[in-house]
């Protein structure tokens, strides 16, 4: 079993995933990439990731509901959640706090700024690699 924490990430644009993705790996986490929240609610049912990235605005099934429904599903409910996107109004970090997400980032995050956000948070839910 590897030691590396799994993290998902689940944005839309292939640029964004590919940056996120290779920052997370230099810092020591495994990464899954999902382009959509279908494919990251898919990917959950084999495997729990130790924290997942999710983008607000995804095509079809958005991001909130995503969570939402990660959230809500037992296996899946303890998994932290940070809210990524490029939506500033104070409305939307209220709207993704309230669907479930643990934290909220603005694009474009600097890479670090995602890389730390995510170490706290496995680390306050002791969260399993």
């Amino acid at each position: 079993m590897p030691s590396e924490p799994l993290v998902l990430v689940v944005d839309d644009y292939a640029d964004a995933r590919a940056m996120y993705a290779a920052w997370l790996q230099v810092s020591g986490y495994r990464v899954m990439e999902a382009s959509t929240a279908g494919e990251a609610l898919a990917f959950v049912r084999t495997e729990t990731p130790a924290a997942i990235l999710m983008d607000l605005s995804l095509p079809g099934l958005d991001g909130l509901e995503a969570t939402r429904r990660l959230k809500a599903d037992p296996r899946t409910a303890r998994v932290p959640v940070i809210a990524i996107t490029g939506h500033v109004e104070r409305h939307v970090a209220e709207t993704a706090r309230a669907a479930g997400c643990d934290a909220f980032l603005v694009k474009p995050s600097p890479a670090q700024a995602v890389v730390d956000a995510i170490a706290r948070l496995i680390a306050g839910r002791g969260t399993p690699a």
